[in-house]
């Protein structure tokens, strides 16, 4: 009888053991829940299991030629473990301690109120947050991508590191793996429409434990920007789209937008009409500057110039395109509306979380009847 009391007892034990094992023993599969699955991003999904509460977060596609890439972080929440079989990236709780590659990330964080938990940065010089640069002196800026000081990233002790790829996987991949930091890429820049890319507010905040709070501040962006571009339909009804030119020459080329890339998308829903049509591809394609020079002259409006900041600079720099129908009626604007004395924009950094105020300041330039307020992240040219 003893020996079946003890048999019985290491059998209870066994399944106490097992139990608070979490979730050791589930597989990859059951982390099969959609816990949040993005209404405009393409580019991410959280996942999760039942009576689990760590999550799985998929970055699709992180940079620009990847096909079918997905990568993985798996947030390790209540003790519980990766599931068998999972691959990739593992962080034990939420991230206290973030080292933000891009200014971006910044933003996203701080619509949360939650950037200070930035401990290391990407560029100091070239961030806007006042909250950020406020503590510089107790952030690490680690450099970028191909020359960075992993001596101090190590320092700044980061629980993750925000990453972003551009023709390829990051270059600090290998070092950070041989590290053990793990990381995670934040693909905002590769969605195709503004909403898309405000979105992965929801992917960062879930890093930090802020789910809730990350979808209630992206739930009112849209309707906020839809409520823009109804206003801008409405006034269609009886005026017409201007024809909108962008960018400026890139050595003896001029790059011009896919019909469905975000900025057109905006041009579109602000009203204006892109003047460039040929380009259907999902990518920039490169026009010589002959056809840039007839596209400029039959425009109304000329945005996203570059670095310029006045008319005079624009016609010293490109004296070919000083008599063009933009030019001469001073209908040229520029993403130049909120640059620090140090160069950093905000349009690349607050700018695409808050792709609403982006929208309204489009259809002020487009329509200045509709005109209620100063430009916030485009400037005219004077």
């Amino acid at each position: 009888m003893k020996r079946l009391h003890f048999v019985i007892g290491l059998f209870v034990l066994a399944i106490t053991i097992v139990s608070c094992g979490g979730n050791g023993n589930s597989s990859v599969s059951t982390y099969a829940d959609s816990i949040y699955l993005p209404e405009y991003a393409s580019g991410f999904r959280i996942l999760g299991a039942e009576g689990s509460s760590s999550v799985i977060i998929e970055s699709v596609n992180p940079w620009q030629g990847a096909d079918s890439v997905v990568t993985r972080l798996f947030i390790a929440r209540d003790g519980e473990e990766p599931p068998q079989g999972f691959e990739g990236q593992v962080i034990e709780g939420n991230a206290r301690r973030i080292v933000a590659m891009s200014s971006t990330h910044i933003a996203m964080l701080d619509v949360i109120g939650q950037t200070a938990r930035v401990v290391g940065v990407s560029g100091m010089d070239f961030i806007s947050n006042d909250a950020v640069r406020s503590r510089r002196d107790s952030i690490g800026d680690v450099g970028y991508d191909g020359n960075v000081n992993y001596e101090l990233l190590l320092s700044l002790q980061p629980d993750i590191i925000l990453l972003y790829g551009t023709n390829g996987a990051s270059g600090m991949e290998p070092k950070l793996k041989e590290l053990g930091i793990p990381y995670v890429y934040i693909g905002e820049y590769l969605e195709d429409s503004a909403l898309g890319k405000a979105e992965w507010i929801v992917a960062v905040a879930e890093i930090v434990g802020k789910r809730n709070e990350g979808i209630k501040a992206f739930s009112a962006i849209p309707e906020r920007y839809n409520a823009i571009r109804e206003k801008a339909a409405n006034c269609l009804k009886h005026s017409s789209r201007p024809k909108v030119m962008i960018n400026l020459p890139y050595g003896d080329s001029w790059f011009m937008a896919p019909t469905g890339s975000y900025l057109v998308r905006l041009i579109e829903d602000a009203g204006g009409d892109y003047i460039y049509k040929k380009n259907n591809s999902n990518e920039s394609r490169p026009i010589d500057l002959e056809e840039a020079f007839m596209l400029v002259s039959a425009s109304d409006k000329w945005i996203n110039v570059g670095q310029t900041r006045s008319l005079d600079e624009l016609r010293k720099n490109y004296p070919k395109f000083a008599a063009t129908k933009p030019v001469l009626s001073g209908e040229v604007y520029n993403t130049t509306g909120r640059v620090a004395a140090n160069g950093a924009n905000d349009y690349w950094e607050r700018g695409v979380v808050e792709p609403d105020v982006v929208l309204r300041d489009m259809v002020m330039i487009f329509h200045p009847e509709l005109a209620d307020s100063d430009l916030v992240y485009y400037e005219k040219l004077k």
